[in-house]
């Protein structure tokens, strides 16, 4: 495994983390779960990120992440990046969803009561909310890295303009922001904009999440929708229109460049979106251990020439997710 220091923090990430979102809750298989995150950490993956939502249902994620913990790792704790986020939606009523200092209380509580955690490395304001004072929420933060909750504290997919204010508040408090967490990939290229300009500001760093587009930057849809593919689940994230023809075209002609650099699709996407040293580290989310096998290759070949970047940029003029 290769690390990398978050922005200007002295603790290191690496450049390839393990996200829950998906495929580790009581709905899913418990022993495939817990053979990945073995493997993932046998691999040298020390980071793994959660949030009180993750599922399904809601929190499951963090239950059994904390039960593999205790059967299985529990005396390398030390040697693990555990996160975890409160904001969106997470049980019914007026304080179950949203930032506000008694949502991010709450919620941390009862993470850490699912986890059997005394803190949590990293904890994160999951998503701007238009109806809590941003000092509001950023306070809760500061106070949870000064309870001892939490080690470091990040912000994930807030606006540009928020998150200015949200970092300077964080700064000027002896708390900085240690990382900003947003969609990335080919077809999300909006960070680049503005987001990573911001975390080099600041000193932050910049973790990905969904740097594979939900799987359309893989060669799994290029000769149409897989049965039991994100796509093909109408309560997924991945609507089964969004794989359009134009997409699925430039992954076509971006397959060939992978094929020449010896790479597959989804190899190649996740070097891709290593290529600019702001961007500290990828969480990926994977069904099984040969999934994640194989984004690990990735590593193994992160460095572009312009030629190749050229044509990359290229083929993915005018796409977008």
């Amino acid at each position: 495994m290769k690390y990398s220091y978050c922005g200007k923090s002295g603790l290191q990430l690496p450049l390839i983390s393990l996200g829950l979102w998906h495929n580790f809750g009581f709905a899913d298989n418990y022993e495939t779960a817990r053979e990945m995150i073995i493997y993932a950490f046998e691999q040298g993956i020390t980071h793994f990120d959660l949030a009180n939502n993750y599922g399904p249902p809601p929190g499951s994620a963090e239950s059994n992440f904390g039960r593999i913990l205790k059967e299985n790792l529990s005396s390398h704790r030390d040697e693990m990046i555990i996160s975890s986020k409160a904001g969106h939606l997470m049980w019914e009523g007026p304080y179950g969803d949203g930032s506000s200092r008694k949502q991010l209380m709450a919620s941390i509580n009862q993470s850490l009561k699912r986890t059997g955690l005394d803190y949590f490395d990293i904890f994160y304001s999951h998503r701007f909310d238009p109806f809590t004072p941003i000092e509001e929420t950023m306070q809760a933060l500061v106070d949870i890295v000064r309870a001892g909750k939490a080690l470091y504290v990040g912000i994930s997919k807030y606006p540009p303009e928020e998150a200015r204010l949200a970092m300077r508040y964080l700064m000027d408090s002896d708390v900085p922001c240690l990382i900003f967490q947003d969609k990335y990939s080919m077809f999300n290229r909006q960070p680049e904009q503005e987001i990573l300009g911001l975390t080099r500001e600041f000193g932050s760093g910049f973790i990905a999440f969904s740097p594979l587009a939900q799987g359309l930057l893989t060669d799994k849809y290029l000769h149409g929708i897989p049965e039991y593919s994100r796509a093909a689940d109408p309560a997924g994230f991945l609507q089964r229109e969004q794989v359009s023809s134009m997409l699925v075209e430039k992954v076509t002609k971006l397959n060939e460049v992978a094929s020449n650099r010896g790479q597959s699709m989804a190899e190649m996407a996740l070097s891709w979106a290593l290529r600019d040293e702001g961007v500290t580290s990828l969480i990926v989310g994977a069904r099984n251990v040969d999934q994640l096998e194989e984004n690990l290759v990735a590593l193994d070949n992160i460095s572009f020439t312009q030629e190749e970047l050229l044509q990359i940029d290229q083929i993915l003029d005018g796409a977008t997710l």
